[in-house]
């Protein structure tokens, strides 16, 4: 069988990969077998997914063939892995499955069979594709450079379409994800919390790398996309979940937001209405509302 090697762009002939059970049950663990044999799927935000600091392969667990370069990985929100192609078409076989009473598109590896994921038609350009993958079900391989040390910050700023946007083209920031935080309701829904019930923001969460760009210039970012003299609201958009908010997750940032605040209190006539206060459980937000603007060329600008 033909194989794509995305490490010397060539195709290869290799013989593909058969082994009992008990076979892959010595290689494997026991979460990664039940995974990539059994067709399980691992629970939402509990796999690891590392990114490299230089670039870099997932290959596949079972029997390591190329299967996604880092460059493809993309934040969905949804709680697994996200790519929107794989290194090759070659390197990966799409089975109709009809499990759960419903009709999806099963990713399997070509060479040994493991079981990966599914992928779906909501992706982001260049192909709209989304291919969701069980992190259990892939190995990282890096190509060069050390492991990312990532920190994270939150922000509320009005609609999270148009603060997920503005922080995406921040250079340093590796992912985003929009999402609900600041309220008192458990898994709220963008239902419940557009009509005021849960006391959420909007907001968006930032994982960055500190050693390309700062938590302060992250602020100047904040203070540049919205008007923090607006109470609960921003534009058009009115209610508590269009409110401005900085969540802190240590004591640094906070010290830092609550500096900044004060020196962007001089540039208004008005007084900065922005919250400052601790980071508790984030929430985030249905699928669709992910990269929105990227995927459907809207814009909630003020």
């Amino acid at each position: 069988m033909r194989i794509f090697n995305a490490r010397t762009k060539k195709t290869e002939e290799v013989p593909e990969i058969v082994k009992t059970d008990d076979e892959w049950r010595k290689i494997l663990t026991p979460e990664q077998f039940e995974i990539t044999r059994r067709k399980g799927t691992e629970m939402p935000f509990t796999g690891k997914c590392d990114l490299p600091l230089g670039k870099g392969l997932y290959r596949c667990v079972c029997c390591g063939t190329d299967l996604f370069e880092i460059g493809a990985k993309f934040e969905s929100g949804t709680g697994w892995p996200s790519f929107w192609e794989p290194v090759s078409e070659l390197n990966v076989r799409i089975k109709t499955d009809k499990g759960l009473f419903l009709e999806r598109k099963e990713v399997l590896c070509a060479r040994c069979g493991a079981h990966l994921g599914h992928v779906f038609d909501d992706g982001p350009p260049p192909t709209g594709k989304r291919y969701c993958i069980n992190a259990a079900a892939l190995r990282l391989f890096e190509t060069g450079g050390k492991k990312k040390k990532m920190e994270v910050a939150t922000f509320a700023a009005g609609c999270f379409w148009h603060v997920q946007e503005e922080f995406d083209g921040v250079e340093g920031v590796a992912r985003t994800t929009a999402g609900y935080a600041g309220g008192t309701k458990r898994n709220p829904t963008y239902e419940e919390v557009s009509a005021g019930r849960t006391g959420h923001a909007e907001s968006v969460r930032v994982e960055f790398d500190p050693s390309i760009v700062s938590y302060d210039r992250l602020l100047d970012a904040f203070w540049r996309m919205h008007d923090p003299t607006t109470l609960n609201r921003q534009g058009l958009d009115i209610g508590t979940q269009y409110r401005s908010v900085i969540f802190f997750h240590s004591k640094k940032q906070e010290e830092e937001a609550e500096e900044s605040k004060e020196k962007m209190g001089k540039n208004y006539k008005k007084p900065i209405v922005t919250e400052v206060v601790p980071a508790g459980e984030f929430y985030p937000a249905e699928e669709y509302h992910q990269k929105y603007n990227m995927k459907r060329g809207a814009s909630c600008r003020l």
